[in-house]
């Protein structure tokens, strides 16, 4: 399974470095996934690419409720939470608040998706 993570605000690049190496630490995360950054291209006349997301690829002993948990604790150590984004397939996923009942909420819909094999 492929994950895809953003975030949004003043300065995504150092926050995606930060949640990537985040996430590279975090043992229930790191044991069943992949972790790395993804680079998007440069348009013509750039000078270069930027980070645009940090990128799981998942086994089957994957944890949803690990990785959002992981994902919203990371986003409560920052001095001004940015806006993130979890994508897999076409299903994208706002995480606002971190409560509880998000917390479920998102671990669901992203278990669902596994469960359904990526189809919506």
């Amino acid at each position: 399974m492929l994950v895809q993570v953003r975030v949004h605000g003043d300065q995504p690049e150092p926050e995606l470095r930060g949640l990537h190496g985040w996430l590279a630490q975090e043992p229930a995360v790191r044991s069943t996934a992949s972790v790395s950054l993804v680079e998007r291209p440069a348009r013509p006349g750039e000078m270069g690419g930027w980070l645009d997301a940090v990128q799981l690829v998942t086994d089957n002993g994957w944890s949803a409720a690990s990785f959002v948990l992981s994902v919203v604790t990371w986003r409560q150590t920052r001095p001004r939470p940015p806006r993130v984004v979890i994508r897999r397939g076409d299903l994208e996923i706002s995480l606002a608040d971190g409560s509880d009942d998000e917390i479920r909420r998102v671990t669901a819909l992203l278990e669902d998706r596994g469960e359904a094999g990526g189809e919506a």
